[in-house]
């Protein structure tokens, strides 16, 4: 189920190392301008002398910037949410054969979840193969919702049905909580 998100461990570990470089350049900076880092004195230059570099250098910066912004757009290209592979499920019976959409399979679910208490927005995706099914469910939470309360009501009512209707044994879930900037109706 951890592979719904891969970009998730390459995200983390790359905002890490780039924390960390910076923190230690500031340190540097700071340490070097103040004297306390003796590598180098607080009056040289950064460059030896005031030519201009040899051209050479120009096209190694160029090249090098070209590389950090196809990274940074590979960079881009993978943050959007995964989703597991939805398929059309078929059904065979002595009448004849079923063809459902599996996003049509969910809209009730998904219509059921909308309107718990504390749920503002719900989608879900119905992924993977008739004998090995999993379903992904993003929630958009109101700030004051109960979010153990949500995700209770959904293992009890909403999944139990679910998988009445699929006509299935187990349905792995994945359940992502994101809130809304909208909190709910009050009684005062």
């Amino acid at each position: 189920m951890s592979d719904l998100n891969r970009p998730a461990r390459l995200n983390r570990t790359l905002l890490i190392l780039t924390g960390v470089v910076l923190i230690a350049g500031g340190a540097f900076a700071v340490g070097t301008h103040f004297g306390k880092i003796p590598l180098l004195a607080p009056t040289t230059t950064l460059v030896p002398g005031t030519a201009m570099p040899p051209g050479w250098v120009w096209y190694a910066v160029a090249g090098g910037a070209v590389v950090l912004g196809l990274l940074t757009l590979r960079w881009l290209v993978a943050q959007p949410v995964r989703k597991p592979k939805s398929r059309t499920w078929r059904f065979d019976q002595d009448t004849g054969q079923t063809a459902l959409a599996a996003s049509t399979a969910v809209e009730p679910f998904v219509a059921e979840v909308a309107a718990y208490p504390g749920v503002h927005a719900a989608h879900a995706t119905l992924g993977g193969t008739q004998d090995a099914p999993v379903l992904a469910v993003v929630l958009s939470a109101e700030q004051d919702g109960d979010l153990a309360a949500i995700r209770a009501q959904i293992t009890e009512e909403g999944l139990p049905r679910l998988r009445q209707a699929l006509d299935l044994d187990e349905l792995p879930a994945t359940i992502e909580f994101r809130f809304s900037a909208k909190t709910g109706s009050r009684l005062q």
